[in-house]
């Protein structure tokens, strides 16, 4: 129901086009935006997961570019959301606003920065950081403070007085929220309890199968008690229906539970993908471990030499199983994605390896890498290995991870 709730049970497009991508959307209702670029980053994944390959210059025209179809807020992390969506997420602005409201804020603080940030996006439009810097007043001879104007523009974007209008390569582009949100969209006032209680609905819808938990975490709704009135409304009205799922207890008990009335339960599950991090099949840690047994934690962060399983390692799905996890890298000077470490989950099965293979050379194809290699570090390496040289098609090597060297 989760897997079938998130796409996972459509057949990929043989060719993909705008509508697939605002379909995909439709079922997500965000997409989470990073910067990680060492295969692809995150955002462009779970187009790719759901869909196939595409040209990634379909989601650069659709996200990136001044559209009328999305705008990023908050909604998770940092995400594209739809741009109708912007008043659902005013009470979270208000927050913001309250928040950073008293004499001592950064925003009290530096007011005569946010006014003059707020008259050049008023008078130039939409503006990169760098065009700001270019044009910053000057005092005593030096510079304001560069890190103040940035925060400028990022405080009044989670109180949504600037928007993003856009991005240039990965570069975000600021204005006013009223030169990018259309005034009937901006002008719709929806009090606090509706949204997150539209909100609550759409995560159960995004999610088939949920607890309390689960619908809070997708959209990071922090007040517990507005989400327990939430779903107790939801399923008065019928689009909740509470359950017990087998595997989901605490201390001997059920974990209060809930599906959405329109899951559904699939006949089977066929799907294989390499997911990002922030897929919302994985994204939050406590729901991945519990519907596939996936102890997960990324190690960007974690020392080279204690890494578990590899840098930006990457979940596999195979029909309803996470079975793997690969970290992947484009080596693009080389033209090779480079596997740089591959490793087998308990739910796994052996011929999940030449499913495996088969998404791992779409992957370097997607990405117009001609070559896939393949380190020894990792159980489940060299079966991957195997598994691609038996393809045809595609170039197979082997290379030394770091690791392997002793580094």
């Amino acid at each position: 129901m989760a897997l079938a709730a998130q796409g996972f049970t459509r057949s990929r497009p043989a060719s993909v086009s705008a509508r697939h991508v605002h379909r995909v959307m439709d079922r997500l209702g965000v997409l989470q935006i990073d910067s990680v670029n060492v295969f692809a980053r995150s955002h462009y994944l779970p187009l790719f997961s759901r869909l196939g390959s595409y040209d990634p210059a379909l989601l650069d025209r659709i996200f990136l570019s001044r559209t009328t179809h999305y705008v990023e807020y908050l909604a998770h992390e940092a995400t594209f959301i739809p741009v109708e969506d912007w008043p659902l997420w005013q009470f979270r602005m208000d927050d913001f606003r309250r928040r950073w409201s008293d004499g001592d804020s950064w925003m009290s603080a530096n007011a005569r920065t946010l006014r003059w940030v707020q008259d050049e996006l008023r008078t130039r439009g939409p503006l990169r950081p760098a065009d700001l810097r270019e044009d910053a007043p000057r005092e005593r001879g030096t510079w304001w403070d560069w890190d103040d104007v940035k925060v400028a523009l990022e405080h009044m974007w989670r109180t949504g007085d600037v928007a993003i209008s856009g991005r240039r390569g990965f570069e975000r582009t600021y204005a006013l929220a009223e030169q990018v949100i259309p005034d009937g969209i901006r002008s719709q006032k929806i009090p606090r309890a509706d949204a997150i209680r539209e909100l609550v609905r759409r995560a159960a819808r995004s999610s088939g199968v949920a607890t309390q938990a689960d619908l809070a975490d997708y959209y990071r709704l922090r007040d517990r008690a507005a989400v327990s009135q939430a779903i107790a409304e939801l399923v008065d009205a019928g689009e909740l229906v509470p359950v017990a799922v087998r595997g989901w207890e605490r201390a001997g008990r059920a974990v209060p539970s809930w599906r959405h009335r329109d899951a559904v339960l699939p006949r089977r599950v066929d799907a294989a993908a390499v997911l990002t991090p922030f897929d919302p099949v994985v994204w939050f840690r406590d729901r991945a471990l519990r519907v596939f047994e996936l102890d997960y934690r990324i190690e960007i962060y974690v020392p080279a030499d204690r890494r578990r399983y590899g840098y930006y390692s990457l979940p596999v799905l195979v029909g309803d199983r996470i079975v793997a996890r690969v970290d992947l890298k484009a080596d693009r000077a080389a033209s090779t994605l480079r596997v740089q470490s591959a490793w087998w989950e308990p739910q796994a099965r052996p011929e999940d390896a030449a499913a495996i293979a088969i998404e791992l050379a779409l992957a370097a194809s997607w990405q117009g890498l001609e070559h896939v290699s393949v380190s020894g570090w990792g159980d489940a390496a060299d079966s991957l290995h195997r598994a691609l040289s038996a393809l045809g098609g595609t170039t197979v090597a082997r290379h030394l991870h770091p690791r392997e060297n002793g580094g």
